[in-house]
């Protein structure tokens, strides 16, 4: 989380923004409150972008397939501009830090923490599957850990699931390197069990630190993926037959989200059963903890060369969307733990996507 600069505007909407969240090839992404007291995040479409007729065509169709996802284990779409002369896009803003953070600070998760993970992601998926789209970008930064489990976000390149994997007019195919399935790849159609192979390395990386694919270059990375075997070095046996399914390079190999969801959750019956308190371990809890603190007492940014701005306390509480309920009993926090960073929609999410190796893509939208 970073200050305000000078070319950055001061509001958008009824949104006042506070902080830099980061910035991507796309665009920038903001932490920002509603007049009613909502912290949201809003991600801007940067001003070579927005005179591009052909990308706010793609941005405004895009928008639309994500104000449709809604369902439990992802963030939803509050509003949107996609007509103005800034197009932006205002997020619920996810109070945990991402998957790729958390393994990268904290090291690989615990079976159980991973198991609640996938089962979320597996359930977050059906629907999203239910409503014919495809996410097509499900990757460890797109994955937020909250105290009360897992959310998916950045639904920006996702799309009709009667489609190929091509997002631009060229026909390359967009998403992130070693979290693409093969047909996604090479461009071929691309169904729900697209995102289920993705599903499928996001939890190989959750509990091992690692990337099932090696490669120290994109073209490398995607080679494998088509070509290789994936890594399950150090994932535990419990999970290894129901990941090793989910990479299968034949689509029709890989089990669905609903056989992934009882296979995950067991004789929990579903993600809610295995998300309670004590799901994450002690010292991302005490990560989301500190940040929550940090967002409650975070105040409007002076504009440079101006006085104070009139701050008005927003109405804290579960409806106001603000943060969500910290535990009864917070874990104490020794003054020797460093603080940790901000949290919420990551900024490589904004701006990540690659093409073929061979190929140049157009730029996906947001969100």
């Amino acid at each position: 989380m970073q200050p305000l600069e000078p070319e950055d505007p001061q509001s958008l909407g009824e949104y006042r923004l506070l902080r830099r969240l980061g910035a991507g090839g796309m665009g920038r992404v903001y932490l920002a409150r509603s007049t009613s007291g909502r912290t949201v995040a809003v991600k801007v479409v940067h001003p070579h972008h927005a005179v591009d007729e052909e990308f706010r065509h793609r941005f405004r169709r895009e928008v639309a397939s994500a104000r449709r996802v809604g369902g439990a284990w992802t963030a939803p779409v509050l509003d949107a501009d996609t007509d103005g002369p800034t197009p932006w896009v205002a997020t619920g803003y996810v109070a945990g830090p991402s998957l790729a953070q958390a393994v990268a600070e904290h090291g690989p998760l615990p079976e159980a923490t991973v198991r609640a993970v996938g089962a979320g992601l597996a359930e977050a998926l059906d629907h999203v599957h239910g409503l014919g789209l495809v996410h097509r970008d499900v990757k460890p930064s797109n994955v937020l850990l909250t105290l009360d489990g897992p959310r998916l976000i950045d639904f920006g390149i996702a799309r009709a699931k009667d489609g190929t994997a091509s997002l631009t007019s060229s026909g390359v195919s967009v998403g992130s390197p070693g979290y693409m399935a093969p047909e996604q790849i090479l461009g071929e159609r691309v169904a729900g069990s697209t995102d289920v192979f993705a599903l499928g390395a996001v939890l190989v990386y959750a509990a091992t630190g690692e990337a099932p694919f090696p490669g120290d270059s994109s073209a490398a990375l995607l080679y494998h993926v088509v070509h290789g075997e994936a890594r399950l070095d150090g994932l535990p046996d419990g999970l290894r037959e129901t990941v090793t399914r989910a990479l299968s390079k034949d689509p029709g190999g890989r089990p669905s989200t609903e056989v992934l969801v009882g296979e995950l959750a067991g004789a929990a019956g579903g993600a809610a059963g295995l998300v309670r308190s004590g799901w994450l371990p002690g010292p991302i809890v005490e990560q989301v903890s500190r940040s929550a603190v940090e967002l409650l007492e975070l105040e409007p940014q002076a504009p440079q060369g101006s006085g104070p701005v009139p701050f008005t306390t927003p109405a804290y509480g579960p409806d106001a969307g603000l943060v969500p309920p910290l535990p009864a009993s917070p874990p104490s926090i020794p003054p020797s733990v460093p603080r940790g960073p901000g949290f919420g929609p990551p900024d490589p999410s904004f701006g990540e996507a690659v093409a073929h190796p061979t190929t140049e893509t157009g730029p996906p939208g947001p969100t």
